[in-house]
């Protein structure tokens, strides 16, 4: 599902040149549940942007699904995330005009995906994580581990293969936190969804099949 090699993300401060992300080489499996560790700073989330195609690598080789994002323009990686990835933030970005249906259905809207089937997903998915009876909602009206949730039906609702969760339980207590983990994770696990996790909670992490330490992945200079 992922295959990197020598990938590097630079910055110019100046005359000076910041390294904000180096992996040597990063090999993830299709079906694989990986969770992402380090230091404060070692470039965890700039990691994740870049296969989200969010970010553009300065160099190396990035395959998602077998798409070379170092090779694409923003438009096309935009498109590309659209079709194969759902993201889960620690912020959950719920707008709160909406209620949970809707903020699930956005999602789909933006990929342009068949409004009926998008609802019976969506339905199906908020059922699934017990909130089949919240489903009109609005944000302000859920409690934390609702709302999130709700972000975590938005990230499945386009059937993406690859799932990035960026310190998605960081607004929870533990008991609530690993129950909404488990709960991704068990759907990640019946549709066959590859999910890579980044977190600073090892606790988290030790739910995942695999857990990778940043600071023993970085490119040799």
């Amino acid at each position: 599902m992922i295959e990197i090699e020598n990938l590097r993300k630079e910055y110019r401060r100046g005359a000076e040149t910041v390294v904000a992300c180096s992996v040597r080489a990063l090999h993830i499996e299709r079906g694989e549940q990986v969770a992402l560790i380090g230091r404060s700073g070692c470039g965890k989330t700039t990691l994740l942007n870049m296969i989200a195609g969010i970010v553009r690598p300065s160099r190396g080789a990035l395959r998602v699904a077998g798409t070379d994002l170092a090779r694409l323009g923003e438009g096309r990686r935009d498109r590309f995330r659209g079709r194969h990835i759902g993201m889960v933030f620690q912020t959950f970005n719920l707008l709160q005009p909406f209620s949970a249906l809707e903020n699930v259905l956005l999602g789909a809207q933006f990929a342009g995906h068949d409004r009926a089937a998008a609802r019976d997903r969506a339905h199906d998915l908020l059922q699934r994580v017990g909130l089949g009876e919240r489903l009109h909602h609005r944000p302000n009206e859920l409690s934390v581990g609702q709302m999130q949730r709700v972000a975590i039906c938005r990230a499945l609702i386009n059937d993406p293969e690859l799932i990035l969760a960026d310190e998605p339980l960081g607004n929870q207590d533990q008991a609530t936190g690993g129950e909404v983990l488990q709960m991704l994770l068990g759907i990640a696990r019946e549709e066959e969804r590859t999910v890579v996790m980044v977190t600073h909670d090892l606790d988290s992490a030790a739910l995942m099949q695999r857990t990778l330490d940043l600071e023993h992945l970085k490119e040799v200079a």
